[in-house]
């Protein structure tokens, strides 16, 4: 995929349409541009997204453990920054 879509750049097609035609970002474009070889690159590690309201369901439903939450959320935080948030 990431040739098609450097092929249509270098025949013409503009990185935004590029973006909407593939459905994809066009930082990724250029960064696809940027690179000498379009080789797959693995992340080491990615921040999650934490899903508050989920969180504050669990909170409520058992407020008991709340030091638990980090784990099951796979967060860091800690307790009063959690409690503040919610």
């Amino acid at each position: 995929m990431r040739q098609k879509v450097i092929n249509f750049v270098e025949n013409g097609g503009t990185i935004t349409e590029a973006a909407h035609t593939f459905g994809i970002e066009r930082a990724s474009i250029y960064r696809w541009l940027s690179r000498p070889k379009l080789e797959v690159t693995k992340v080491k590690s990615r921040r999650r997204k934490l899903d508050w309201k989920e969180l504050e369901k669990d909170v409520k439903q058992y407020p008991e453990s709340i030091s638990k939450k980090g784990k099951k959320f796979m967060v860091s935080k800690r307790e009063n920054e959690v409690k503040e948030k919610i």
